[in-house]
């Protein structure tokens, strides 16, 4: 038996599905990532002055214990 095998024919990139596939997930990425940036810049937190930062918390390894213990223990 002889086989005889044709050639595979070659097509232009654009028309490869999963090439479109690829670019679209990017194109998604970076729409979303632009998105995402808008809207942080947009919406920002204001920044606190430093003494009310400082003041708000003492800046101990533990005061969240602390807080938590003394919220517990508060009656209703």
């Amino acid at each position: 038996m002889s086989a005889v095998l044709s050639p595979i024919p070659t097509v232009p990139w654009w028309r490869v599905g999963v090439m479109w596939l690829f670019v679209g997930g990017l194109g998604v990425v970076v729409a979303g990532s632009f998105a995402l940036l808008f809207t942080a810049v947009r919406h920002a937190d204001t920044v606190l002055p430093q003494v009310a930062a400082r003041s708000a918390v003492p800046n101990t390894p533990t005061s969240p214990a602390q807080q938590a213990r003394n919220h517990a223990a508060t009656p209703r």
